[in-house]
């Protein structure tokens, strides 16, 4: 995992655990399954399969139901008036089947 110092500390603030589960999104992928990464360190609720990582002082679940888990996982904190954990499969903002 690699996250920036803003979201490791943004994460232990709001009590150490990041949640991380894929969005499937709708639209021509050319037969293949294209998801994005929803991130919160607030839980989605229970029906999630979520796996659970630890590192640099707070615990990630990922929801590897359907994809499994990524080779790498970055999580950065964006937005500036209201701050928001963002995660990337392998570093891109989109994952593919």
């Amino acid at each position: 995992m690699i996250a920036t110092h803003e979201a490791v500390e943004f994460v232990r603030e709001r009590g150490g655990t990041a949640f991380v589960w894929p969005l499937t999104l709708e639209g021509p992928t050319a037969g293949r399954g294209v998801f994005a990464l929803e991130a919160s360190t607030e839980s989605p609720g229970a029906d999630h399969g979520f796996v659970r990582f630890g590192g640099e002082g707070f615990d990630v679940l990922i929801d590897a139901t359907e994809h499994g888990v990524p080779d790498e996982l970055h999580l950065a904190l964006t937005g500036w008036r209201r701050r928001r954990l963002r995660a990337y499969w392998n570093g891109h903002s989109y994952g593919r089947d």
